[in-house]
């Protein structure tokens, strides 16, 4: 453990040290540097390491490998308009991201839930200084407090459980408890039992009307912590959910039914709200909901099929929505509007871009063989066995999600150029590396899928 720290913390002093004119390339160099060994070593491990500090095994060796490999591509993502400010401030924006990465990191590979626990409320902190610094919009304070209660608000009952848990049995690594069958007493409300002390999972997933910090963030958040933020800190809810479940005694979906109905109008309703959306961001985010409902109607299942499913869906996802935030941001530094119908016909001007919105956008749509497909098919035959009924209402958010795919390309690449448009620097290879290196490991994943599962 304390050697991927130091690994990752050797960043700062690069930050600190390095010439203003070198600095991005070389924190870029060290990350990918940092991340291909950590890669490394995981793989040599064989995803199955575990001592008291560090545990390393198939629910967090994809996450930590996801967030080691975001880090390198946001460097590459924000240099465009982070390089105009003073060089103060581009490393304060790099020690803080760099910082993000290091809490999440630890928070996927730490096996004590107490420290996962301080992990997961210490990436809060650099997040909201990301939005709140660097947001795009006058609105950004406003975002960073409903970031900052949401997420509060909803760790105090989880806190609460695991001194609780704690304190009964004397032990929260889960290489003991799975070992002795250490589980969670019964309680005489099971449902509201897993609401509650899952309530801060929840909201960090987000669940469908608890989901409301999550357009304000994404939309107000520069490029680098929108990123982050779809890549890896939502997943941060759905590995609390997975790494918790073992301790509860068998999980009986009468008793969670209110919360699985939600999470099935979540998925409808926010893939329909898709469709009305004008502000590209705002669009993305709403399809990340409808995408992380289907985990929450996943972890509610809990059977291992279902369980498979919803690891599937978090790391493709992670990588395709960060994908589609690299190609919104593109379209922003050339016009400077998010707002979709002032972005039409840029496929005239940028035919090799036109190509990445497709593949991107097929790949969010799940389009077979892809890794996002295999999730979602893994998911939808949890459901039918559970409730054929269920499927049926589910496998309308294929509809929907073929809609708001199409609405997304037709109105940022077809029709006719606006007058505005007439001006567009044209794409650098940087871009073109970033939205590559973002396709490149999902499909090296149709290949491999092994990893995942």
């Amino acid at each position: 453990m304390l050697m991927i720290i130091f690994a990752w913390i050797s960043v700062f002093p690069t930050i600190l040290l390095s010439p203003p004119k070198h600095l991005w390339a070389l924190v870029t160099g060290q990350g990918f540097l940092i991340t291909f060994f950590s890669l490394a070593w995981i793989f040599l491990q064989d995803f199955n390491f575990a001592n008291s500090l560090f545990l390393i095994d198939k629910i967090s060796g994809p996450l930590a490998i996801l967030t080691c490999w975001l880090f390198p591509l946001t460097m590459l993502a924000s240099q465009s308009k982070m390089r105009l400010e003073p060089i103060n401030r581009q490393q304060t924006y790099i020690a803080n991201i760099t910082f993000l990465q290091l809490t999440t990191l630890l928070a996927f590979t730490t096996p004590d839930l107490m420290l996962f626990f301080i992990f997961f409320e210490a990436s809060l902190v650099p997040t909201m200084i990301v939005i709140t610094r660097w947001g795009a919009q006058e609105r950004r304070l406003e975002a960073g407090m409903y970031l900052a209660f949401y997420t509060m608000m909803g760790a105090i009952p989880l806190m609460i459980w695991i001194i609780k848990f704690y304190s009964t049995h004397g032990s929260l690594l889960p290489t003991l408890t799975h070992t002795l069958h250490i589980t969670q007493a019964l309680t005489n409300y099971p449902g509201l039992f897993w609401a509650t002390y899952n309530a801060a999972f929840l909201v960090k997933l987000p669940m469908y009307c608890l989901h409301l910090w999550l357009p304000k963030a994404h939309v107000e958040a520069p490029i680098a912590g929108s990123m982050i933020l779809a890549g890896t800190l939502l997943k941060l809810g759905g590995y609390g959910i997975l790494r918790t479940s073992p301790l509860l005694q068998e999980n009986n979906l009468n008793q969670t039914l209110f919360i699985m109905l939600i999470a099935i109008l979540g998925i409808l309703a926010t893939a329909l709200l898709c469709l009305r959306q004008t502000d590209l961001k705002s669009l993305i985010a709403m399809s990340s909901v409808s995408h992380m409902n289907l985990v929450v109607a996943a972890a509610l299942i809990s059977s291992p099929w279902s369980y498979s499913g919803a690891m599937a869906m978090m790391i493709a996802h992670g990588l395709t929505s960060s994908a589609l935030f690299c190609l919104a941001n593109t379209s922003y530094e050339r016009t400077n509007s998010r707002t979709m119908i002032l972005l039409r016909g840029t496929m005239m001007i940028f035919p090799l871009a036109g190509a990445w919105w497709l593949i991107i956008m097929l790949l969010n749509m799940a389009l077979p063989p892809t890794i996002n497909f295999a999730g979602e098919v893994l998911i939808m035959v949890s459901l039918f066995n559970w409730s054929p009924l269920a499927f049926l209402i589910v496998a309308l958010n294929l509809i929907f999600t073929t809609a708001y795919t199409l609405y997304v390309l037709w109105s940022t690449q077809r029709g006719p150029l606006p007058n505005h448009i007439k001006t567009l620097f044209p794409y650098q290879i940087r871009e073109h590396l970033l939205l590559l290196l973002h396709i490149l490991p999902g499909l090296l994943l149709i290949l491999n899928p092994e990893i995942i599962f």
